[in-house]
Formats: structure tokens, sequence, C-alpha cells
């Protein structure tokens, strides 16, 4: 970072990524700055900035004393211990340090009180909540949304009928022969606990896992025009059942919604989706196994008369970017969910379906949106079909 990068980041003033200090000198008012940028994006402290964005700066004495507190503090204050970079930049004939954080990969991150920090704006404040908390551990892989009990969803809400033909088809041999009770069966297989399923096992195989989990559903729109429209659509539905069924009402629902192109074909013919019916289904069973299901909140449809958008609550896990993604690159952040989901869904789990969506509709965007915690996926429209 030069001097005017310097200057235009004091600029910009503090945020959930910047901090301006005159002088750092508590080392665990330091280790609590630290750990909170480390739970969440990284960020900067500009050392030798007032409040007020002057360049007051440092003298040698503080470089040296601050290089060592800030290595101390790293190694000694937080836990697991992280590396930050430093760098000192002369700006208006002054020293300033920068002090750069990433991006923790092995949150959350505590100081030596114990207690877990976060960034909360410019400011940094404990995290408490229980979904806060559990998202932290969730990017450490140390918690997976799809294990966590199934809000009272016992074994006897299985549909017994859907899981004993998916067994048999999986394993070779009627449930009834199996050795094991239900019970033990479903522990065994990762899909419940002491009678209770999780998340994956009620998504799966339940009657009605949205009794329990009602925020787990898809709700599509489709729109006559380019944006959303409280009072005028096209077509709605809140789809909800099984993760199989689910999958296949939300792909009938975007397809239904699409021009079908003749081409060469026939009159007599259906034609093809404007968008291809593969596209459509990675994307969509991508959402559905991919999606944080700490967030209580539905996969979003939207269906425009130039795009069809499909919103997934929940960015990316840890350091995963939309280029990690657009390469293949795939992080499980519901891995027993995604470990069935091969059997009960056009996915196969590789890190390819993104890229096989992008090869057969390459006019397809990926967006991160970290600030508002989701992932949205825009597939265009074709003007020819619209015309």
């Amino acid at each position: 970072m030069d001097a005017q990068a310097v200057l235009d980041a004091v600029a910009l003033g503090e945020d959930s990524r910047r901090q301006l200090k005159r002088n750092v000198t508590s080392q665990d008012s330091l280790a609590q700055e630290l750990a909170a940028f480390s739970n969440g994006d990284g960020g900067s402290i500009l050392i030798g900035i007032a409040d007020d964005g002057t360049v007051v700066g440092l003298s040698a004495d503080d470089v040296r004393r601050l290089n060592e507190m800030i290595s101390n503090t790293a190694s000694e204050s937080i836990r697991p211990a992280i590396v930050p970079r430093t760098e000192v930049v002369s700006v208006e004939g002054r020293n300033v340090m920068v002090l750069t954080v990433q991006r923790g990969i092995a949150k959350p991150y505590m100081t030596r009180d114990g207690a877990i920090r976060v960034k909360s704006g410019a400011d940094k404040r404990k995290a408490t909540s229980r979904e806060e908390l559990q998202r932290l551990f969730q990017a450490a892989g140390l918690v997976h949304a799809d294990e966590v009990p199934a809000n009272g969803l016992t074994t006897a809400d299985l549909n017994l009928d859907y899981f004993g033909r998916f067994y048999e088809e999986t394993y070779g041999e009627p449930l009834a022969d199996a050795r094991l009770a239900l019970p033990q069966l479903l522990d065994n297989m990762n899909l419940a606990r002491d009678a209770q399923l999780n998340v994956a096992g009620a998504l799966l195989f339940a009657s009605k896992p949205q009794y329990r989990l009602p925020a787990f559903i898809v709700k599509a729109v489709a729109y006559p025009g380019t944006d959303v429209d409280l009072a005028v659509y096209l077509d709605t539905a809140d789809i909800v059942g099984r993760l199989s069924d689910v999958f296949d009402a939300t792909v009938t629902f975007v397809l239904r919604n699409l021009r079908h192109v003749q081409g060469d074909r026939s009159v007599n013919s259906l034609g093809v989706p404007e968008i291809p019916r593969i596209a459509i289904e990675e994307i969509v069973a991508n959402a559905l196994v991919h999606r944080d299901y700490f967030i209580t909140a539905p996969v979003r449809v939207f269906v425009f008369a130039d795009r069809v958008e499909v919103i997934s609550p929940g960015h990316l896990p840890n350091n995963l970017t939309v280029a990690n993604v657009r390469a293949g690159v795939s992080n499980l952040r519901n891995p027993v969910l995604a470990s069935f989901a091969t059997k009960v869904l056009p996915y196969r789990g590789l890190g390819t379906g993104i890229r096989r969506a992008l090869k057969a509709h390459p006019r397809t965007e990926l967006a991160d949106d970290r600030d508002g915690n989701q992932f949205i996926v825009t597939m265009a429209r074709s003007p020819e079909a619209r015309a």
C-alpha cells in the first residue's frame, strides 16, 4: 500500500473492514480487534491516524514496539493463532503502520478470555446468539446444519414407503430384511440420533418435513416484467415436500414459465426451453444441497421477462469465491445431505454442477452477496424466444 492508497482509505472512514487508530497500547484491546477481523472478512488497522483522519504518525520507537506487540498478540492472545501482516508507509512525511488481517479459515477465533468477537459495522462485539455461533463453527467444519436435530421430527415422521424403496435400490435388500432396528439403522446412516431425525434425514425422507421446518421451502414467482411486482404476477408457488419433490416441482415451475423454441423442429413438437433443462436442474440442485440451513429462510426462484434468478440463503462458505466455483472447486456445507443427494437427485457432488450449467447456458452469472448473506445465480433468457 502506498501513501495515496492510505489517504484514500482514510477518506472512506471506518467500517467493518477498516479501523483508524492514533496508536495502540493495549494488547487485550488489539487481540479483540484482530480476532473480530479474523472471524469476519478480514480487514486493516491504520495506526498513526487520528479519529478525524489526521495523519499524526508514529515514532521509530512506536513502530518497533507495535511490531513486537502485534507478533505477541497474534501468537499468544488469540486461539488459534493468526499471522497478520504489517507495513510501514510514509504519509505526509510521517510513518503510518498498515496492519492487515486475512479472513480466517479456522473460525471461530477466541481471545484469551475465551470470548468470540465479531465485527458489527465499525465496532466489535461478543458473538452471543446461537445462530451466529453455529455459523462460525460451521465455517470451521466443526458443525454442519444438516446434522442438527430437525425440531422434533422423529422416525415416526418417516415416509416408510419412500425410504423403503430408497433403501432397497441403494443397498440391494428390502428394508424388512435389515438386521438393525429402524432407529439404529438411521443412526448408522447419519440421518437421525436417538430416534430424532436430523435436518438431512427430515428433508430427504420425512412425510412432511416442513411441518417442523417451515422455512426450508422454495418460494417461486414468475413476473411479466423485469422486476418484482407486488401486485402483478404470472405464476406463484410455495413448493414443499421432500427434497426430491421440491427439486422436481421447482424445475417444473421454471420450465412452465419459459418459452419453448421450435427451431427446425415441426410445429407439432414441444420445442426446447430457452434455457436448457440441464442448466436449470444443476442450479436448482446446487441451491437445495448447498444452501445454509442455519438460516431460516427459503430458497427464492424468480422468473422475469429477461432472466431467471435462483437465490440461496448463505454466501459462499469460508474462502470460496465465485472464481473457485466456476473452476469446479467446492466446499461441502451440508455433507450428509450432499452424500444422499447423489442418489435422489441428478447431482454428482464433485463440484462440477455449476460448470455443467455454465457450459449448457453460458449466459449465467454468479454473485456471492456477502452483505446480504446469499448466493445469486442469474440465467439470462433468450431475446429471440421472447420476441
